[in-house]
């Protein structure tokens, strides 16, 4: 390593620890979101009174009861009106907080597909099918996938990767950089629907009902876009791995108290049942195919009066619990002929257990659904929004510029706080109604958001995985530190920052859909 090298090495290092520490005097998320709850009363109350024009009075449009908007006014929260209102519908906010009961459900048939170990197994299976020359590629594209099961793959495959790579004669610090692209740093981008999906589709309608109260968003309306994004990650964190991170990193030398232990082969059995939960997922699919392509199936609504063919809409809004199904009944069958369920308090305990794991979520869930009930009450929100589209077109601050900034400002806030939901949580509110009224719809913002909140994952310690994936590495190199590896994952970042922002420029300007019911521009 020559003193230059050495120099900005070391400029890194202490350019993140100093994030580090800044990180970790911030609230946390619990205690961050009741002080935005507290700052949301007081600006109530310093506001309230204020009044804007409506965006949507121009167009004719037309609040719930059928009457025409006019104008909006902020809500002083700390009034008579505004008090009781908070304390009779605290219990019901937090009851009806739709990302509560959307993860719950999901993860109840996520537990069971998790803890049979059909997911671990599945992981292991397709990364040793595929060729050697296609084992990197594989390896960024199973971390990829891997977010079906939460975060499954930052405990299953990152280790995998290292092995895979060891036993290849390869260095393993490449092989946890690749997995940890993908899980990570591709994260949001999948192949196939997963929780993140109806949980984060959830926040953004309801901002996005802030401006049009009968707006709905579908859970699979970014689908198009983060399934087309799998390919050029894969592609991108391949290219990362091969020609930057391998040369840099050398030949592999494990030091004298370096223990490497032997990965565990798939046995007979597992891939038995993993064949039969695969015919079991089928059977699923074939079952949910029925309820929709008959014209008069149990999941059509009522018929259109213009296209004259019965709706998708109960279909859309059963995904979630077709996902529970599915991954319930996968899980249960592998459980059951790997002998790893042998009773049905087999399941009750799995299933328990993935309920164990979201206490701290239901935690951020009641917080959070606070502040956002606060938020909209209050009308700061869309205040906020219609204030803030006026300063950017005053400015003429529009068009992809104005994407790519929500991108980064996204990206900045993932270095600070590390949950998906709670992040969002904050931000829907303000940047979905804002960008409506700049013409994009909510299903656009989503997606840029979605964008920012993936490439960045790899460059925060305050990723929750993070101390994990630096154990991991020194398991082969000891000295290995929070700069080590963010060194490692900075070219991932850019890479990735450099594939996903065009491309969602890309499909704007085409104007193709992001996915089931995604449209690209909001006209009120």
């Amino acid at each position: 390593m020559t003193k230059t090298t050495k120099k900005k090495s070391d400029f890194i290092k202490r350019m993140l620890d100093k994030v580090e520490v800044v990180g970790n005097k911030l609230p946390q998320p619990v205690t961050l979101f009741a002080i935005l709850m507290g700052i949301t009363l007081l600006l109530s109350w310093i506001f309230g009174g204020i009044t804007v024009d409506h965006p949507g009075k121009a167009a004719g449009l037309l609040d719930r009861g059928g009457n025409p908007v006019d104008s909006i006014e902020v809500i002083n929260l700390l009034s008579r009106d505004g008090f009781q209102m908070i304390m009779t519908k605290m219990i019901s906010t937090f009851a009806t907080f739709p990302p509560l009961g959307l993860v719950l459900v999901v993860m109840l048939g996520i537990g069971v597909a998790e803890y049979t170990g059909m997911i671990s197994v599945a992981l292991r299976l397709f990364v040793s099918k595929v060729p050697k020359s296609l084992i990197t590629f594989s390896i960024v594209v199973a971390g990829m996938i891997s977010s079906i099961a939460a975060d499954a793959g930052y405990v299953v495959l990152i280790p995998l990767g290292a092995a895979i790579f060891l036993g290849m004669g390869r260095h393993p610090l490449a092989g946890i950089g690749a997995a940890f692209a993908g899980v990570s740093g591709g994260f949001g981008a999948n192949l196939f629907p997963t929780g993140l999906d109806p949980m984060i589709a959830a926040f953004t309608e309801p901002a996005a009902q802030i401006i049009d109260q009968n707006y709905t968003v579908n859970p699979l309306s970014n689908y198009y876009l983060m399934a087309a994004s799998v390919p050029l990650v894969g592609i991108a964190g391949t290219w990362i791995t091969e020609k930057i991170l391998i040369p840099r990193l050398g030949t592999y030398k494990p030091g004298a108290d370096v223990v490497i232990e032997e990965q565990t082969p798939i046995t007979g059995r597992e891939r038995k049942a993993l064949a039969w939960s695969a015919f079991a997922t089928i059977a699923v699919t074939i079952l949910v195919l029925l309820t929709i392509i008959p014209a008069d199936g149990l999941l059509r609504g009522d018929i259109d009066p213009q296209t004259g063919i019965r709706s998708m809409r109960p279909f859309y809004d059963s995904l979630v619990p077709i996902m529970f199904i599915g991954f319930f009944v996968a899980g249960l069958v592998y459980g059951i002929v790997a002998k790893t369920i042998k009773t049905d308090k087999d399941v009750t305990d799995m299933t328990a257990k993935s309920m164990s794991t979201m206490g701290m979520y239901i935690v951020i869930a009641f917080v959070a659904s606070q502040f956002v009930a606060y938020f909209n009450w209050s009308h700061l929100g869309s205040v906020l929004a219609v204030k803030g589209s006026e300063g950017l077109k005053a400015i003429g601050f529009t068009g992809g510029p104005l994407l790519v900034a929500f991108i980064i400002v996204s990206s900045i806030v993932n270095l600070i706080m590390g949950s998906a939901s709670a992040k969002w949580a904050l931000l829907a509110p303000i940047f979905v109604p804002m960008l409506m009224l700049m013409g994009y719809s909510p299903e656009t913002t989503q997606a840029a958001y979605r964008i920012g909140d993936s490439y960045s994952n790899v460059l925060t310690p305050l990723l929750p995985y993070f101390p994990l994936v630096i154990v991991f590495a020194q398991k082969y190199v000891k000295d290995v530190g929070i700069g080590t590896l963010i060194s490692m994952m900075l070219p991932f970042a850019i890479a990735f920052a450099l594939v996903r922002i065009p491309m969602l420029l890309l499909w704007v300007w085409a104007g193709w859909p992001l996915g089931i019911e995604g449209p690209i521009y909001y006209v009120p």
